[in-house]
């Protein structure tokens, strides 16, 4: 028997430890999986993913809430639906699975529970008013996630009609009432207690049915390897969101200041982290399309003359973007707090600024080096001089043309370089020594 735990949200880092944990117990041709789960819910994308992996696989999976105090909210409920064996420990829940973000119903007010008409909509026989699309988008999410939940209902013989409710409604259950409404199967203080149940229940894997026999069975407990742990760091909303900005804030650095390496490196490694991040996510592209868009208004204030306006716009494009970038709707809470965003927004903003200006000072900063440093270099004759000498510049000697005759330990200055030759003139306000 292969134990695997989801403690916290439904992620692409959990979906992915899940998914690889059911095949692990397939190749080790296990009696049985046992999900033990605490979770709040999470991603439609990645608990849809874990659904299929759970109803494509040879081997029977037993969904656990537990222990005590646990809960499967949301995305939590459609994953107990789905497994094979649905049970509860004591005084854990169920439910609340409508897929939009805490605390606002779907196309109404917050804490108007779906499916009841706000105060002043139209009543049966009344004339309907034109919806908004934003509410004919959210009806259109709860339809799809309540045929979703009553279909897994239907192919494992629980209440589809509460199951329904749970979507449409966000009603909770305790154990002992999904055990007495027919939502799971078997209640249990722990997982040898759940084993002991279980031994010799009859399931239907794949059309065929099995008898379990799990009194006594080892258990194998399949932890969260490196990789799962990685991707749980940097799927992390977050996380991602300051890893793009770290990798755009390091590439601009090293293109203006070329040399450094090290801000480059950096950056490039950050912003493709962030991208396969946000593949992950529910990302609305137009969020980070106005992101880019922002930066680069903000590096051409510093080159063309807007007045302000290249500037101004590029760091309401950047505030935009970032408030969009998640679907909260998708995300169903999963997406950054809006305070974290405006405070990135802000801060990337005042970042992108500071690079543009520094670089566009050091730009402006005088030569100090090379060729192009000669012109207008002191010196020094160092013998007298008609036509052509010597003289020394930066304490090396050079063969310079001047046109005006000079006295040994005449400054000079050098007005122009012809090949390996300066030519220089007397400097101003210098007196000729004898």
């Amino acid at each position: 028997m292969v134990l695997l735990t989801l403690d916290g949200a439904v992620s692409p880092a959990t979906a992915d430890y899940l998914v690889r944990g059911i095949r692990q117990a397939a190749e080790k041709n296990a009696s049985l999986v046992v999900l033990r789960m605490d979770t709040p819910g999470g991603l439609d994308t990645s608990m849809r993913r874990v659904i299929k992996e759970m109803l494509a696989s040879p081997v029977p999976v037993a969904v656990f809430v537990a222990p005590g105090g646990a809960r499967a909210a949301s995305a939590g409920t459609f994953i107990l639906y789905a497994s094979h064996v649905a049970a509860m420990a004591p005084g854990t829940n169920l439910g609340a699975a409508t897929p939009v973000p805490v605390g606002i119903a779907p196309g109404g007010e917050p804490g108007k529970p779906p499916g009841k008409p706000a105060d002043g909509a139209a009543k049966k026989g009344e004339p309907k008013e034109a919806e908004a699309p934003e509410g004919a988008m959210t009806r259109k999410q709860v339809h799809d996630a309540a045929a979703y939940i009553r279909s897994l209902a239907q192919l494992r013989g629980r209440n589809a009609e509460w199951a329904e409710r749970a979507v449409r409604e966000a009603v909770s259950l305790s154990a002992e009432d999904a055990l007495e409404r027919r939502v799971i199967e078997v209640i249990a203080q722990d997982t040898n207690d759940l084993l002991a149940k279980l031994d010799g229940r009859k399931v239907a894997v794949q059309g065929v049915e099995r008898v379990l026999a799990t009194r006594g069975a080892p258990v194998l407990a399949l932890e969260p390897d490196w990789r799962s742990r990685l991707l749980a760091v940097i799927a992390e909303p977050s996380v991602a969101l300051i890893l793009m900005m770290i990798g755009i804030y390091g590439l601009l650095f090293e293109f203006y200041s070329p040399g450094f390496v090290l801000p480059g490196v950096i950056g490039g490694i950050s912003l493709l982290l962030a991208l396969y991040a946000f593949q992950l996510l529910p990302v609305d592209y137009t969020g980070l399309a106005l992101i880019l868009l922002g930066i680069a208004f903000i590096v051409a204030e510093a080159f063309v003359p807007s007045f302000g306006a290249l500037g101004i716009g590029g760091v309401a494009a950047m505030v935009f973007g970032i408030l969009i970038l998640f679907d909260p709707a998708a995300a169903a809470g999963y997406a950054p707090p809006t305070s974290f965003l405006v405070a990135l927004a802000l801060a990337s903003s005042a970042a992108v600024f500071g690079i543009v200006w520094f670089a566009a000072r050091a730009r402006r900063r005088a030569v100090v080096s090379g060729r192009e440093e000669m012109i207008g270099a002191r010196g020094e004759a160092l013998e007298d001089i008609v036509g052509e000498g010597w003289a020394q510049v930066h304490g090396e000697r050079w063969r310079v043309v001047s046109e005006a005759p000079l006295k040994r330990g005449e400054r000079v200055r050098v007005t122009a370089i012809d090949g390996l030759t300066l030519r220089v003139e007397p400097e101003a306000g210098e007196h000729r020594r004898n």
